[in-house]
């Protein structure tokens, strides 16, 4: 892990859009940034973080161990992401790990600055609660789909919603998700091979075009059309 220096970490950030720029370069202060090579965890069940991050750069994998040593993706944030260990915003880490997907620069609060600077501010608190409140909406969506929706299903709706990220789309061109077909697995909580074969059948179809990290989505009606089972 490695110190990133002078950095603006709120700048940009959708929480802290009603603040001042004077409020912003104050909390700014409290918030240092990191770098985080690829690969590196930023927090695990052996060494818990008290701290809420704020991804500025790059990518983070959160995810879960389960008993019989599987990982399981819970999300993939990009940047402008708040996440961690944060008990006082609804939002628990003890069970969970954090690993940088490719090199990613961090900010941190830790507990006292969250109290003083986040929940104080009604501007900022209101935001928190939407936040929490799309989180647990999604991951209800996604466990549903776990348990009740087949393969195919899965796979179209997960990279539909990951269309919907900032980065995805530029220019009016077909959206491009930078993922590999192990990380679309363990969003899915499938196994890799089964994740492969849906989305080689996706590309013979038509549906998406694959290349080397990279998985463009060429017909998002139909693949609407199969994540709805219309298909």
């Amino acid at each position: 892990m490695a110190d990133g220096g002078a950095f603006a970490c709120l700048n940009e950030v959708d929480l802290f859009v009603d603040l001042s720029a004077a409020e912003i370069r104050e909390m700014d202060m409290m918030a240092p940034a990191r770098l985080f090579r690829r690969g590196e965890l930023l927090y695990s069940q052996a060494q818990p973080v008290k701290a809420l991050f704020i991804l500025k750069t790059g990518r983070v994998r959160v995810f879960r161990v389960t008993e019989d040593g599987k990982a399981l993706t819970m999300a993939i944030l990009e940047p402008g992401a708040v996440f961690g260990e944060m008990v006082l915003v609804g939002q628990r880490m003890y069970d969970s790990y954090a690993e940088a997907i490719e090199d990613a620069m961090v900010c941190q609060l830790g507990v006292d600055d969250v109290e003083r600077f986040l929940l104080s501010d009604p501007r900022i608190a209101v935001r928190i609660s939407r936040l929490l409140g799309e989180r647990v909406a999604e991951l209800e969506g996604r466990l549903s789909d776990l348990a009740l929706r087949p393969l195919p299903a899965r796979v179209a709706s997960t990279l539909l919603g990951m269309a919907q990220w900032p980065s995805s789309s530029r220019f009016g061109r077909a959206p491009t998700i930078r993922l590999t077909h192990e990380q679309v697995a363990g969003l899915l909580g499938a196994t890799r091979e089964a994740t492969s074969k849906i989305l080689s059948e996706f590309a013979s179809r038509g549906l998406i075009r694959q290349g080397r990290g990279r998985i463009t989505l060429t017909d998002p009606a139909r693949l609407r059309a199969i994540a709805r089972g219309t298909a």
